[in-house]
């Protein structure tokens, strides 16, 4: 299995997602640093959490104009496996390889902490080791986390299932009041239309050591292993 983990100055969830991608594929991921010209033969393309460049003009803006970023679009394009997450996330949108935006929470204030989120859908290839409607518990660290996407845009990803996950409250609730940052629809997370592309805010790649009591982004992770072998 060849993974890459694409590393922005800024990136500092590259270790997180290595850690645990070795410890699912049993491969160890390279690291490709942003300027390099060239990508790896990659099964998987993960785009980690950060603040690439400082997230100072609108984050993943600027990680979106990246030298590799031209290689990664090609790759999207034809159909190889990429995971955007948080920061990751921003870059896809920015780079249109997911639809919609991520814009400044609803109150304007970090968040971090443990949220439940709902499988909305448990067919994907990221999502299908999960029940439907299953409700897991995933960790956030976001400023910029409020998906934001003209009605158009909201309805067709409804229409077409591509919503992977959704806050929601421990009881699976989705309302206003179960929304952290104001999310469209309460998404947490989006799938292109060819199934290949996934952005998710909440950070799965925390979730799976039992030690610290977090296991459910372990599922995740062995979807996109399962859908790739």
């Amino acid at each position: 299995m060849e993974i890459s983990v694409i590393v922005f100055p800024g990136s500092n969830c590259d270790r997180d997602i290595a850690v645990s991608l070795k410890k699912v594929f049993k491969s160890n991921p390279k690291m490709v640093w942003h300027k390099e010209q060239t990508l790896p033969k990659s099964d998987l393309i993960v785009l980690p959490g950060g603040f690439s460049y400082g997230d100072y003009l609108r984050c993943g803006s600027m990680a979106a104009n990246s030298p590799i970023m031209s290689e990664i679009i090609k790759c999207g394009e034809n159909g190889t496996f990429i995971i955007g997450i948080c920061n990751g996330f921003q870059i896809l949108t920015e780079t249109n390889l997911l639809p919609g935006t991520l814009i400044r929470n609803r109150d304007l204030s970090f968040i971090c902490k443990n949220l439940p989120l709902k499988v909305e859908n448990s067919k994907s290839r990221f999502t299908h080791k999960y029940s439907a409607n299953e409700i897991i518990e995933i960790p956030v660290a976001h400023n910029e986390g409020n998906y934001f996407a003209d009605q158009k845009t909201i309805n067709n990803i409804e229409d077409k299932d591509l919503v992977a996950f959704r806050y929601c409250n421990k009881d699976g609730i989705v309302n206003d009041e179960t929304n952290p940052n104001g999310s469209k629809n309460n998404i947490a997370g989006i799938i292109n239309e060819q199934g290949n592309i996934l952005g998710m805010m909440p950070h799965p790649e925390r979730a799976t050591d039992k030690v610290a009591g977090l296991i459910d982004g372990e599922k995740f992770f062995i979807s996109v292993l399962e859908s790739i072998q």
